[in-house]
């Protein structure tokens, strides 16, 4: 199984809307970029309390990469209209800009 798609099963596998589950590839010098968007709801599932689930995930992405002789990372998108937008905009009307 390929990075992308070992990725692909393990996050569809937690979260509650795997149909919006879109994992981007790219490779460069730096090794291998894996790029995950998920619905904002599920962003909480994914990342987990204080990061232990994104964590776990990054370490079972070195073994399959370790497996391949590639250096894998993961990039985890905010989504549109997620938690740390609204913030942002709510600070930003705060203070009348």
């Amino acid at each position: 199984m390929s990075d992308q798609g070992f990725l692909e099963y393990l996050i569809k596998s937690i979260v509650d809307h795997p149909d919006d589950v879109r994992v981007d590839r790219k490779v460069d010098e730096m090794g291998v970029l894996l790029s995950l968007k998920v619905h904002a709801e599920d962003m909480g599932q994914v990342i987990g309390r204080e990061g232990s689930t994104s964590k776990a995930i990054r370490t079972l992405l070195r073994i399959v990469g370790l497996k391949n002789h590639a250096r894998v990372n993961l990039k985890i998108e905010e989504p549109e209209g997620g938690m740390r937008h609204s913030r942002v905009d709510q600070a930003m009307g705060d203070l009348n800009i």
